[in-house]
């Protein structure tokens, strides 16, 4: 067990280091000006398509959290790798390399599944998803707006049992989470900025979850966070292209084959 800088170690800086990055990247994306040209949706449509206040997003988003915190403690006090002088010996660099690519795959294995099917089950999509569907416009500090059950399912114990195959130390968990929260607020930002470097590594960026959120794409483009093989392989992939908004911007629109 280490401590960073001298006063939190490993596992509690893997459960509060993802809550602060999210509210940081999340705050950035907030306090930026308005960059009517770089939006995929406009100040008017997000005010008028969104059936839930921000207040509200907030409130949700720290629940999700607080149970995201309690879960991840848990997990790290069962799973503790330290011997007997309280060391935990961390793996060579290409391992912990390997396993945050392990968890990535079992991420978004776990997250396409259930997601897809809160969108087949009309009850649970009724009752459970529809709360996330509420932001038609997606921004930041909604990414993890979701119903609690859903924020469990989906998110908390998709982490978990991504760090349990991956079999990754606390401290390794502290890159693989912060980077997943990072990612998930970007793909819901609503903006389409150049030179980022989610749009240029990652297919399943802002546009593509974006026609998600909209009316004839929510039976596509399922996958999150990171990669978009399970939609290719399984014939819930919609294409798409950007196209330059006359008053500023781009639009997200679908090609349908």
């Amino acid at each position: 067990m280490v401590f960073w800088a001298g006063y939190l170690s490993d596992e509690s800086m893997g459960t509060f280091a993802p809550i602060v990055v999210y509210w940081i990247y999340a705050g950035f994306y907030q306090l930026l000006p308005p960059l009517d040209g770089y939006r995929l949706h406009t100040r008017n449509e997000e005010e008028e398509k969104n059936l839930v206040p921000l207040s509200t997003v907030v409130k949700g988003v720290l629940l999700q959290q607080l149970v995201q915190a309690t879960v991840a403690q848990m997990l790290f006090l069962l799973t503790s790798k330290a011997n007997s002088t309280g060391i935990t010996i961390q793996p060579s660099i290409p391992i912990r390399l390997l396993q945050i690519a392990i968890a990535m795959f079992v991420m978004d294995t776990w997250q396409y599944f259930v997601h897809r099917y809160m969108h087949q089950n009309k009850f649970l999509y009724r009752h459970v998803h529809s709360q996330h569907h509420r932001l038609v416009v997606p921004y930041a500090i909604g990414a993890l707006y979701n119903h609690p059950l859903e924020g469990l399912l989906l998110d908390t114990l998709g982490g978990a049992i991504s760090y349990l195959v991956a079999g990754m130390t606390a401290r390794t968990a502290v890159i693989f989470f912060c980077f997943a929260v990072i990612k998930t607020v970007d793909d819901h930002c609503g903006l389409w900025l150049p030179a980022n470097i989610f749009h240029i590594l990652f297919q399943n960026n802002t546009a593509y979850h974006d026609i998600h959120h909209q009316l004839q794409g929510t039976k596509f483009n399922y996958s999150q966070p990171f990669f978009s093989i399970w939609d290719k392989l399984l014939g819930t992939y919609m294409p798409y292209t950007l196209v330059k908004r006359r008053e500023g911007g781009y639009e997200a629109r679908l090609i349908k084959v």
